[in-house]
């Protein structure tokens, strides 16, 4: 009995796979892909968690997804790519009072030494020194609070509505605005800025991945290790960033990126445990990461107008007078797009066009849209144009067409 449950099993396994490999969409397989349950709430340690497609920013998992929480050194991935955007890696960044006496975790940089931008990135990013934080926060705005303005600012200009920073490296913070917080949505937000919009993802993903360095001062002076503390970046295949995160107040905090045959999927999570579970946000990213890679696969939407038309009242075409109602091609505003979709999600389409518009019509004027939704959010919109002029039939074309008729 138990070899034939074994034979079934195997057979089943077979016409699956094969079936699949027939479908004509790419890989994806609605039909016979046998769907995972979603990731329940309870199954995650974090209090709140996101995944995230990068590519769109469409959110494909929440708990408690907007949330505001303190977020602890995952702060520093805004810090890292304003530094990028806004100064030189060869720039000499000199160590006030302020930014030597930050504490642990911490380089142990002293008042007056300086140090390269390039070199405090790394420091940064790998191991997380409070002090390099606030050392390059310095240099790009003179201060920590013109420098945290800054990061308000970008935060906004990304999408961020639920997002507060205070503090360069993500010390716990409070100011009479409220304290030093973000989302999972919107850590999730600034990630995607990182690896996928900003002009300098690749310096930051050159750095983020960077398994060790070391460096000296701008005199020559100290020798300094950083070993990045990313256990993702082993943990799975495709792994392409991430930073972790503790406070007493955030717990244990973690954002990644990770790319799977063309996919690219975003993980963050807030309050992921408190000692002495570290390795918590450890098992909800590969969960959340894991779930992403096995259920949603890329389908394309397309427009399709080509052959589509609209009345157009008391128009005037060719072989006037018409019997027939005039009508005008239409064309959309875009072209192909590509949206990661689960098998259990269906697109939504709503057109916007009306029936039957007043001539004259110029080619190229706008008559209405159509918008895809997928869960009641929309996922793409098209503006719809008219594709061909279409006069107006009015005395003067009567007259011509008349006297044409004689002639």
């Amino acid at each position: 009995m138990v070899k034939l449950k074994k034979w079934k099993k195997t057979v089943a396994t077979l016409f699956c796979a094969a079936a699949c490999a027939w479908f004509p969409f790419s890989g994806y397989c609605p039909i016979w892909q046998v769907q995972a349950e979603e990731i329940k709430p309870s199954e995650l340690y974090a209090q709140s968690a996101v995944l995230m497609d990068a590519e769109t920013g469409r959110i494909l998992y929440a708990k408690n997804g907007q949330d505001e929480m303190p977020m602890a050194s995952t702060t520093k991935i805004m810090t890292c790519i304003l530094a990028l955007e806004e100064g030189d890696l060869s720039d000499r960044v000199g160590v006030s009072g302020e930014a030597s006496a930050q504490p642990e975790v911490s380089l142990g940089m002293r008042e007056g030494q300086e140090f390269y931008l390039r070199d405090l990135l790394y420091s940064l990013m790998l191991e997380s020194h409070n002090d390099s934080a606030v050392a390059i926060a310095e240099h790009i705005s003179g201060s920590v609070e013109g420098f945290a303005h800054k990061m308000n600012e970008k935060a906004e200009e990304i999408g961020c509505d639920h997002t507060y920073f205070i503090t360069p490296n993500g010390l716990d913070e409070q100011d009479e605005t409220g304290i030093h917080h973000t989302t999972a949505n919107d850590l999730a937000r600034i990630m995607k800025y990182c690896v996928m919009d900003s002009e300098k993802k690749e310096d930051f993903l050159e750095i983020t991945r960077t398994p060790s360095y070391s460096f000296s001062d701008c005199s020559g002076n100290g020798n300094y290790s950083c070993v990045n503390h990313n256990a993702f970046l082993k943990m799975m295949d495709g792994a392409l960033s991430g930073k972790t995160g503790f406070t007493a107040a955030a717990g244990y905090c973690y954002v990644g990126a990770l790319q799977d045959d063309g996919r690219t999927f975003i993980v963050a999570l807030l309050a992921c445990g408190w000692p002495n579970n570290k390795s918590y946000k450890w098992a909800d990213t590969r969960k959340l990461m894991t779930y992403g890679i096995e259920n949603y696969f890329y389908q394309e939407i397309t427009p399709g107008l080509s052959d589509d038309t609209v009345k157009v009242a008391n128009g005037l075409a060719d072989g006037f007078p018409q019997k027939e109602p005039v009508e005008t091609k239409l064309r959309t505003g875009g072209g192909m797009r590509r949206l990661l979709l689960s098998s259990s999600e269906q697109i939504e389409t709503q057109t916007d066009i009306p029936s039957v518009i007043p001539a004259p019509v110029k080619a190229g004027d706008r008559l209405g849209s159509i918008t895809y939704t997928v869960n009641g959010k929309v996922v793409a919109y098209y503006p719809v144009f008219a594709a061909e002029n279409v006069g107006k039939r009015n005395f003067m074309a009567c007259l011509l067409y008349v006297m044409g008729q004689f002639l």
